[in-house]
This record gives C-alpha cells, structure tokens and sequence, in this order.
C-alpha cells in the first residue's frame, strides 16, 4: 500500500462526491434516520462500488497496452471535468426523496445501503476510481483513498444534516473538481504520449 497514492486519490475523490445525489441522499435519509445506521449502510455500499470500480480499473490495465490505457484516462478524466462543469452550471434544486421513515436501525441501515447502492452507478466517482485504479496500477492504495473519501463524505452528510448545504457553494466544489481533472487529464495525455 502507498500512502503518496491514498493521498492524491483521497482530495479527489473527496472533492468530486462532496456535492453528489449521494451525499444529498445521505443527508435526507439521515434526517428520517438515525445518522449512524445511514452511515453504516452507505459505507457498506460504497464499499463494493469501490471493489468494483478499482477491479475495472486494473482489469483495463491488464488487457490493454499502458499508452492506451493512459489514453483512455485522459479522455476520462476530460469527460468527468467536461460532467463537473455541466453540472456546475446547471441551476437545479437536488431533491431526493425518502418515502419511508427509518424507524428502525436495521432497517435505517437497509434502506441507505440501496439507496446508496444504486445511486452510485455510473458516477463520476465511481469512474474516477476505475481511472485511478488504472493510472496508478495500484487497486489497494486506490481503494484505499477512495474509499476513506467516500466515507468522509457520507459522515459529514449525516452529521452535519442540512446545514452543510448552507456552507458549501456546490457550484464552485464542481469548478474546482473540473480543475482537478483537467490536471490529471494532461498528466495522463503526457503519460500517453512519452
């Protein structure tokens, strides 16, 4: 395990699902919930997204050549800046909705795990941590990073309930997100291109 590595994917995975439909979902469910079972669930299920995304990732590396792999990375990375900034500019209100109350802990820790779970198909984070996975040829130090910072987030959700929203300007957590990937985009194209 490389710690150098857990701290690069850390900020990035960080900053990229800070202002996610997860971390909004993690927040709702926590209102009706108790915020320790809903962190419970959505660890559990960011856990597998995680397994998941960084087996892609060395899966990728292992079938194909490094500089088509660094390739297809930096068009990755592009795409999630290219997603970052179209949400950023998008003006809409993130309404998750919770039809159930958890009343519960088992239950509480159930309903996160799905809603979770299928929220975080296909997500940006979810595709960074496969590109990183690549790019690093390190799946444990990767999940590692990703995993902590998937973590982090969803506590800060259930802990800090809605007031976080009222401190954090979604719209520039997204810009700077956009940055960080066009940043790691030219690395890779550089990669590719030696």
């Amino acid at each position: 395990m490389h710690l150098a590595i857990i701290a690069t994917v850390f900020p990035i995975i960080f900053i990229g699902e800070l202002p996610d439909k997860t971390m909004f979902a993690s927040l709702v469910m926590s209102t009706r919930g108790k915020p320790r079972s809903v962190w419970l669930g959505a660890a559990g299920a960011f856990a597998v997204h995680v397994t998941i995304a960084t087996t892609v990732g060395v899966a990728l590396f292992q079938l194909t050549p490094r500089r088509a792999v660094d390739g297809v990375v930096a068009l990755t990375f592009l795409g999630g800046a290219a997603l970052s900034v179209r949400e950023a500019l998008k003006e809409r209100d993130v309404e998750v909705v919770v039809e159930r109350e958890a009343s519960t802990r088992h239950h509480a820790v159930t309903m996160a795990f799905v809603v979770i779970f299928l929220a975080e198909w296909g997500d940006v984070t979810q595709i960074l941590t496969a590109d990183l996975a690549a790019h690093y040829h390190s799946p444990v130090s990767v999940g590692a990073g990703a995993l902590l910072a998937l973590w982090a987030v969803a506590a800060l959700a259930v802990v800090s309930g809605h007031n976080l929203v009222r401190f954090v300007n979604v719209k520039t957590v997204r810009m700077v997100t956009a940055v960080a990937l066009i940043a790691l985009a030219g690395l890779a194209a550089w990669q590719a291109l030696r």
